[in-house]
């Protein structure tokens, strides 16, 4: 009998999402008239503002940070895992602070490995429909959590003196190539970027030399905007041996 309702629930779980879906884009092209439509917008502005606000207040006062991406599906035990913690806690000993997506997997091995090395851990999250928490290796007073991820993605840009990139998926992709977008046309000054995993990047990168190079689409010299690395020690090196070349503090 328990069966039988299983089956039944999981069925009606597409369809129902479906209708869920479909009522949400009926909504959206729903006819409004001006006042909603200044009023919506009004709020908007508000809400966005206030971000912005917390997010330069909060993070202008934390010092010299790298960021880390990567995937929050990513299990505590797998190696991704266990590389991104290492990564964080040797970079708060080489005098970083680290900084997350706030969330599961990846982003919650980063703020372990600052947590476990007692440096500054912080977090920046983001609502979603599935309501991600912001995980508890983040510093109380360093966690902030958005609406909106173009908000987050300034705060992870303007305040990070480098990234470090994991495996991961879209959000991840979409990170990594805003970052290189950013350096690339020079609407930021370069910082470093480094993929770690070169047997799961190989296949980008790849693409990006057969596909992107070869038909103009970027320069060959885009390549070197981006350093692949395997090991935590050589995360670490590249970023420290990139202020050391240009004679820079990592410092705002």
């Amino acid at each position: 009998m328990a069966t039988k309702k299983k089956e039944k629930k999981s069925a009606e779980d597409p369809i129902k999402l479906a209708l869920e879906e479909e009522h949400r884009i009926r909504k959206a092209f729903k006819d409004k008239d001006w006042a909603e439509i200044k009023s919506s917008d009004s709020w908007v502005i508000f809400k966005v503002m206030s971000e912005f606000v917390e997010g330069f207040e909060k993070l202008a006062k934390i010092g010299p940070c790298v960021t880390i991406f990567g995937s929050a599906r990513v299990k505590a035990g797998h190696p991704y895992y266990k590389t991104a913690e290492d990564i964080a806690y040797k970079l708060v000993h080489h005098g970083y602070g680290v900084v997350t997506g706030g969330g599961p997997g990846i982003m919650e091995a980063g703020n372990k490995g600052a947590n476990r090395a007692g440096g500054k851990s912080v977090g920046l999250n983001i609502y979603l429909p599935h309501e991600q928490k912001g995980n508890p290796y983040i510093d109380p007073d360093k966690l902030i959590t958005f609406d909106y991820f173009f908000v987050r993605k300034v705060m992870f840009v303007k305040y990070s003196q480098g990234f470090i990139v994991m495996p991961g998926g879209f959000g991840t992709m979409d990170e990594l190539t805003e970052a290189l977008t950013l350096i690339q046309t020079k609407k930021i000054g370069r910082f470093p970027i480094v993929l770690v995993g070169k047997k799961f990047w190989s296949g980008f990168i790849d693409w990006i030399k057969k596909v992107l190079v070869h038909e103009a689409m970027v320069h060959q010299d885009d390549l070197f905007l981006f350093n692949v690395v395997d090991t935590p020690e050589d995360a670490v090196k590249v970023i420290d041996d990139f202020y050391a070349k240009y004679l820079l503090s990592p410092n705002f």
